[in-house]
């Protein structure tokens, strides 16, 4: 009996030993997330500010790319192509009539819409890139492999798409 008595003294005391430092780690971690936290992606931006902030960065890669005249018309097409799609509203009281099948072929459309556009995005990638030098091409294949991960060159949206 006493060898139960300390097994399960013993796992009790594990036990809360273990919710104590969960306990502290949720703690340490929420207080550190914000000073982990670095640029502007994680701060809530007016659209002029992101406009302002995607201006800059396009002058930055024009710059570093050292766009020749000849290639300002592909340019301004690719930058064009990628401009962020304008956000449509998301109607939630109109989502939860539907049925899940209707839902599932909503969201099915919507990634159908979004697959469009990004196969016009890479056809205009494709045009600006068959422009480029070599020396270009290194460059911006260095840029993009920086920031092509988040889609939309660094301009994607995070958490569920399909709330639109």
């Amino acid at each position: 009996m006493k060898t139960y008595r300390k097994h399960l003294i013993t796992a009790l005391s594990a036990l809360t030993l273990g919710a104590a430092a969960l306990g502290a780690h949720a703690q340490t971690t929420d207080q550190a997330a914000p000073q982990a936290r670095h640029g502007m992606q994680h701060q809530k931006l007016t659209p002029e500010q992101r406009a302002q902030f995607r201006a800059k960065r396009i002058a930055k890669l024009h710059d570093e790319l050292k766009i020749t005249p000849a290639q300002e018309n592909a340019w301004n097409a690719f930058v064009n192509s990628m401009q962020p799609p304008a956000r449509q509203p998301h109607d939630r009281a109109a989502w939860a009539n539907l049925t899940a099948p209707e839902r599932m072929a909503k969201m099915i459309e919507r990634q159908k819409q979004r697959t469009a556009a990004l196969e016009q995005r890479q056809a205009s990638l494709n045009t600006f890139y068959s422009v480029l030098s070599a020396d270009q091409k290194k460059t911006f294949d260095e840029k993009a492999a920086r920031v092509g991960h988040r889609g939309h060159f660094g301009h994607g949206r995070r958490g569920n798409t399909a709330q639109g």
